[in-house]
């Protein structure tokens, strides 16, 4: 059986929204959608800004938003450094909590390894995209487009919501994020960055590396939410554990991050790849 007819475009609908990330799939999605070699035209991209991408993202995405012929809308449930670092005091049991987790490696006090469960994705992308979806289709059915490849086919899910159906365009197309890169070169279009919060625990060490030398402040900005997300996690009794960025779970400015390739890397990048339904990373 030819894969193709198993990932075919779903059946149409009046209204069509893209999930804009602004990473490499993403933005080539919408430039291809631009250019109309994908259609319908989207009635409007969504961006759901947590306020901790790196500064490059947002020079990207300031110059893609020009070049598309639909409206890119962003939103934003807060900024994330300050919600997932913020202890809250719970009505209930009276003792101070953290949400908005991003999934940190932690050392608890007995020496084992544990994690945070992760959050941040839920919180800041996948519900504020969800309401603005929700608002834009006015009850309508849509169609709600993501720009996961076929390198990363695994991350496909389904909506699970009563009007609202998921597509995968480069899915249809079996594009892999170098197809995107292709695309893109062979027109012209200069190289998106990675999509991603400075201090996302999933960075490989390439990535960890790629900061430290081309974005200093989004480095330095992810050392300093590391030592406040240690600090604020002394404030709340039951987390037994210091949390880290690195999988090696030490402070990131100690890392050694010449090793491209090692067990607890993959672990994280693994977890990303099997867990995120692309809403980050693309």
């Amino acid at each position: 059986m030819n894969y193709k007819d198993l990932f075919a475009p779903p059946p149409a609908t009046d209204c069509n929204i893209l999930s804009l990330g602004a990473g490499v799939q993403s933005s080539a999605l919408a430039l291809m959608a631009a250019a109309g070699e994908i259609g319908p035209m989207p009635d409007a991209a969504i961006f759901a800004d947590t306020h901790a991408e790196p500064a490059s993202l947002y020079r990207w995405l300031d110059w893609l938003e020009k070049q598309l012929p639909f409206p890119v809308i962003r939103i934003s449930a807060g900024d994330l450094a300050e919600t997932s670092t913020r202890p809250r005091l719970s009505g209930r049991s009276g003792e101070y909590y953290l949400s908005h987790n991003v999934p940190a490696y932690t050392v608890n006090s007995d020496g084992s390894a544990g994690n945070y469960r992760r959050q941040c994705t839920d919180k800041h992308k996948i519900v504020p995209l969800t309401k603005e979806t929700d608002r834009i289709r006015n009850g309508k059915p849509a169609t709600v487009w993501i720009g996961i490849s076929w390198d990363e086919i695994q991350r496909m899910k389904d909506a699970h919501r009563d009007g609202v159906q998921h597509r995968w365009p480069l899915i249809e197309r079996q594009w892999t994020r170098r197809h995107c890169i292709e695309w893109m070169e062979a027109r012209g279009y200069p190289s998106p960055p990675r999509s991603a919060c400075s201090f996302c625990p999933y960075h490989s060490n390439r990535e960890w590396r790629r900061l430290r030398a081309e974005e200093p402040e989004a480095w330095a900005q992810a050392q300093e939410y590391e030592r406040r997300l240690q600090e604020a996690a002394k404030s709340v009794p039951r987390l037994d554990g210091v949390p880290f960025l690195h999988p090696s779970r030490v402070p990131l400015g100690e890392v050694n991050l010449d090793a491209d390739a090692n067990q607890l890397e993959f672990a994280g990048l693994q977890t990303l790849q099997n867990e995120c339904s692309g809403m980050c990373g693309v």
